[in-house]
């Protein structure tokens, strides 16, 4: 089987707007300049997935299945954008939390890369053609990790600023995820005619 190249999405300040440890899918809305971006996206065909730390579930604010519901808003949301949510991966575990069997370090959790290379396996994504896009840079360490090529939405998420070795985006986009999709398909399109 060919595999494909995909663009993975943080969830929380890239596509929906930050609200932390939310699960009531009527206050998900965009990220500023979401939609704009979901519709560039979507018109590429490609696979976009989502790709988010839920330690809620750890620390006891919700359960596992408060999420199917966060899915299918993300999924109709994604719909009404003119794209389609090939698939939400989520991290339910967080060392510092008390919920046993999720309070715990694990290979899952952003910086580490371990849901995209699930969602690669699981879904036949080639992940050096693949780009994550996210808003800090424990989400760019992710997919540098991964092996993706990484882009950095800097609209003030992030506030910490640890340097590392993985932690360098591929590129970064000051205008929230329009930009930041306009710069990946135009990246995605020079590869394609480089190949062709």
């Amino acid at each position: 089987m060919a595999l494909t190249p995909a663009v993975f999405l943080d969830k929380d300040g890239t596509v929906l707007a930050d609200e932390p440890y939310n699960v009531d899918p009527a206050r998900m809305s965009y990220a500023p300049t979401a939609f704009d971006g979901l519709l560039r996206l979507g018109a590429t065909g490609l696979p976009l997935i989502v790709i988010s730390n839920q330690p809620g579930v750890a620390l006891g604010y919700f359960d596992c299945a408060a999420l199917a519901g966060v899915e299918q808003r993300l999924a109709a949301m994604f719909r009404a954008a003119g794209a389609r949510l090939a698939g939400f991966y989520w991290c339910p575990h967080h060392p510092e939390g008390c919920v046993p069997g999720y309070a715990r370090a694990c290979a899952c959790r952003k910086p580490r890369p371990g849901l995209l290379l699930r969602a690669a396996r699981q879904q036949g994504i080639d992940l050096a053609t693949s780009w994550f896009i996210g808003d800090i840079l424990d989400d760019v360490e992710a997919g540098n990790r991964a092996g993706c090529r990484t882009l950095l939405l800097d609209v003030g998420s992030e506030t910490q600023w640890r340097p590392g070795p993985w932690r360098t985006p591929t590129a970064r986009a000051g205008g929230g995820l329009g930009q930041a999709a306009r710069h990946v398909v135009d990246a995605m399109r020079g590869v394609q005619r480089e190949a062709a």
